[in-house]
């Protein structure tokens, strides 16, 4: 079975995943996207862990957003942007599909390392897409890596031409 899970990701591209893993550091909360059993968008907090090479997604039991994740795995995670309007650090998002974890023994251990109070529901997420938008210069840099294609990185300025590959930054 092959995994794309953060420690492909991190093995990948060390120095992105490490820029990733820093501004999902900045604050405890975040949003994560799921399907409604009607295919509509849900939208909610949930705070991220990011620790033996998995990224974990943790949530109270019985929440909609871990029914949402039973039923249909997709999911997108975007960072908190904090206070203002600059974002120095950019801005992040990471889809995937969520696994739940059930098995007692891996609970109960992750329970432990983090202190979640009991019960809880847990998911790993595998990668299918990880994003770092920012701005350096007078340019809009979005950096996106997926599992099949690695890392890109696109420029694009204030103006009408088309966004431009970056292919020295990787």
């Amino acid at each position: 079975m092959t995994t794309n899970n953060w420690a492909v990701f991190e093995q990948a591209e060390p120095d992105f995943a490490a820029a990733v893993k820093a501004r999902f550091a900045q604050f405890p909360h975040h949003v994560l996207a799921t399907l409604r059993k009607d295919g509509s968008p849900r939208a909610t907090g949930l705070n991220v862990d990011i620790r033996g090479g998995e990224l974990w997604l943790g949530m109270m039991p019985g929440s909609m957003k871990g029914a949402d994740l039973r039923r249909d795995p997709r999911f997108a995670l975007h960072t908190n942007p904090g206070e203002g309007e600059t974002m120095p650090d950019g801005d992040v998002r990471i889809s995937g599909r969520a696994v739940e974890i059930v098995e007692q023994p891996e609970l109960h251990r992750y329970a432990e390392e983090t202190e979640s109070p009991h019960p809880f529901d847990l998911f790993r997420a595998e990668l299918t897409e990880v994003v770092h938008v920012g701005v350096e210069d007078d340019d809009l840099v979005v950096r996106s890596w997926t599992p099949g294609h690695g890392l890109r990185t696109l420029r694009r300025g204030n103006d009408d031409e088309p966004a431009r590959e970056d292919p020295a930054a990787g």
